[in-house]
């Protein structure tokens, strides 16, 4: 319980709180897992919470993703360290620290201009909604569109981006793509954002 109580408490994000010697202590995610522990078999303490049941109801069954996000989640501290997370409007359901670090990662100007220059020769179009402005200047065109991870910090970890892990959408379907993300909850695909937010 100590290690996992220093490791919730070094999230960036919990710098203030953790000046609290109640925050997060082991005793208290002593409590939290048998919460969880009664919800998942009916035997640990019984002030379980609505969040407890929509935590288990929702990982539950999941053991292998839940393993791959705390994985993510402890890589994401050591590579973020103490330096203050980007604001994100829209939490992912890999939690704050993931969607930050994923938001990082999609605001990175060479993978971008790496995106920019691979699918520039084939003009630029936004994968999801296909909007293409062939008629502007090319510095113009290159604005509307940005670069959108395919993979979830959570599977792929903060390995070097590749040309595959990437799609080229407008600003427009990112956001709204991002948005389903968090609605949904869970990752979305190219191919699903499609068939959600293109008409017909």
């Amino acid at each position: 319980m100590r290690a996992l109580s220093e490791l919730l408490r070094s999230l960036p994000y919990h710098a203030e709180a953790a000046k609290q010697p109640t925050f997060r202590n082991p005793d208290g995610i002593g409590f939290k897992l048998m919460n969880i522990r009664q919800v998942a078999t009916g035997k640990g303490l019984g002030n379980v919470s609505n969040m407890d049941r929509r935590i288990w109801a929702e990982f539950g069954n999941r053991p292998d993703e839940v393993r791959r996000i705390a994985t993510a989640i402890r890589l994401g501290i050591t590579v973020v360290g103490t330096e203050p997370l980007p604001d994100v409007e829209q939490e992912l359901p890999e939690g704050r620290l993931l969607t930050a670090l994923h938001v990082r990662r999609e605001r990175n100007p060479k993978v971008r201009k790496l995106l920019l220059t691979n699918r520039r020769q084939l003009g630029l179009s936004c994968e999801i909604c296909e909007l293409s402005r062939p008629d502007l200047d090319i510095s113009m065109q290159e604005a509307m569109f940005e670069a959108h991870h395919l993979v979830p910090l959570s599977e792929a970890g903060e390995r070097n981006t590749r040309l595959a892990d990437l799609a080229l959408v407008c600003a427009c379907c990112h956001r709204l793509i991002h948005r389903a993300m968090v609605l949904k909850p869970g990752w979305v695909s190219i191919a699903e954002a499609r068939s959600m937010l293109v008409p017909g």
